[in-house]
């Protein structure tokens, strides 16, 4: 539901530069791809992965959280994370359920040597870009589930990368290739203004009260 009243309200505790920003940002979000972690231990990992997709402009991000959930309760909403969407799963089952419900392809990120290489693989519909805990890759339900298969070509003597590093090179590659294609990549108009109400609510200090004020009128 639109609510223009309120979001104008509000962005008068908000500078030009900031409500502005706001709005750049915004031009370059995209849900066309989006990012899923499952069973990443390392918080700092999850949290690098978190930063890859706002600094590139992937508004959603999906993160199982089937053993170390517990662990990343308290851990998972500083920084980044409030500019983005975190969506959170206690099974990797309801993961994939929703995002294919959604139109989104599964790609599981894996070096096995079948596996589609990064500058070969355009992601012409949406895509669920999959990141598995850093030893034991991808649990077997998502190779299983996936509809394809993405590494990075190495030629090196090291056979992998951190899995945020890896998250990071994908991300950024992946995210330009599709804002220079002539997708459909944008956020809806609903979604933006969604994210810039959001987000101005975010950076105004007693914004509740403020809007209890406001609906008192």
């Amino acid at each position: 539901m639109f609510d223009h009243d309120l979001l104008t309200y509000l962005e008068t505790y908000l500078t030009d530069e900031r409500k502005q920003r706001f709005l750049d940002v915004l031009q370059q979000r995209t849900k066309h791809i989006t990012v899923a972690i499952e069973d990443v231990y390392q918080l700092h990992n999850t949290s690098a992965i978190i930063r890859s997709c706002d600094v590139f402009g992937v508004q959603d991000v999906h993160v199982i959280e089937d053993r170390f959930g517990k662990r990343l309760d308290k851990n998972i909403a500083m920084g980044a994370e409030q500019w983005v969407d975190v969506h959170r799963y206690q099974t990797t089952t309801d993961c994939i359920s929703k995002l294919k419900k959604g139109g989104y392809q599964i790609i599981a990120t894996t070096p096995h040597n079948d596996s589609t290489i990064l500058p070969d693989f355009f992601p012409a519909m949406k895509s669920a870009i999959f990141f598995g805990t850093e030893k034991e890759g991808l649990s077997v339900e998502i190779m299983q589930q996936a509809d394809e298969f993405l590494k990075i070509p190495m030629v090196g003597f090291s056979e992998s990368l951190n899995v945020s590093v890896s998250a990071a090179i994908i991300i950024q590659q992946l995210a330009q290739k599709v804002r220079d294609s002539d997708l459909n990549w944008q956020l809806t108009d609903i979604e933006v203004f969604e994210k810039r109400l959001d987000w101005t609510k975010k950076s105004i200090k007693d914004v509740e009260g403020i809007i209890k004020r406001y609906l008192s009128k």
